[in-house]
């Protein structure tokens, strides 16, 4: 019986790195999306936005079928309650990609960035979706250090979205309103993202530790 349920417990670490996968690669193509104005990536990103929805599910029903059924303590108590707040985290990662594309379809064929910000989103594409696949690692690793790299990563991500309210605060900015707000609204989902990702991480570092950090530090370590 504890092998089984053991098993059970390694299943459900295995479907929510799934789900980081997932969410990388929704973010990677909206980022595409964006920044090719291309309709047909946008459709798949919200299209299969509901695979994501469903793992979560099965990842919340997997964990509370382990808690009724188990009573588990501990570092499995634990484990079982980073899932389902981790599962949480996902899916908004994923409806954040969502987002994205949503912009990239409303605004079609016109572009949605200005020429100046392509390359802010470019790089805050490649942070994000570099923060989901870190964490898919640290999932699998239980890496308390790689964890905390997650929250450095971070970090560039805040910067990035603070330099673009420069950008549009900038009396040089000649793209109207709408196309402000547009870069506004975006830049926001993409710093959201990189959050729920800490989010994912600091759960792991709660699992291996027994405390959950208010940020990751040396004293985590």
């Amino acid at each position: 019986m504890r092998e089984a349920y053991h098993l059970e417990l390694g299943q459900l670490a295995t479907k929510l790195a799934g789900m980081c996968s997932k969410v990388a690669e929704a973010m990677e193509l909206a980022t595409r999306a964006l920044l090719e104005a291309n309709l047909s990536i946008a459709e798949q990103v919200i299209s299969g936005d509901e695979a994501i929805d469903d793992a979560r599910s099965e990842c919340e029903e997997q964990a509370y079928a382990l808690l009724a059924l188990q009573a588990p303590v501990a570092t499995d108590l634990r484990t079982v309650l980073a899932v389902i707040h981790a599962a949480e985290s996902l899916e908004r990662m994923g409806d954040l990609a969502l987002h994205v594309a949503k912009v990239a379809r409303r605004r079609h064929p016109a572009p949605v960035l200005p020429e100046q910000v392509q390359g802010y989103f470019a790089e805050m594409g490649r942070i994000a979706v570099a923060l989901a696949r870190k964490a898919e690692e640290v999932i699998h690793s239980r890496d308390v250090a790689a964890a905390r790299a997650i929250e450095d990563a971070d970090d560039e991500m805040d910067d990035l979205h603070r330099h673009l309210f420069t950008v549009i605060m900038n009396k040089e900015w000649e793209h109207g309103v709408a196309s402000a707000v547009d870069v506004t609204l975006l830049g926001r989902f993409y710093e959201r993202y990189a959050d729920h990702a800490v989010s994912v991480a600091k759960r792991v570092v709660f699992v291996v530790t027994g405390r959950m950090p208010g940020s990751l530090t040396g004293d985590d370590l």
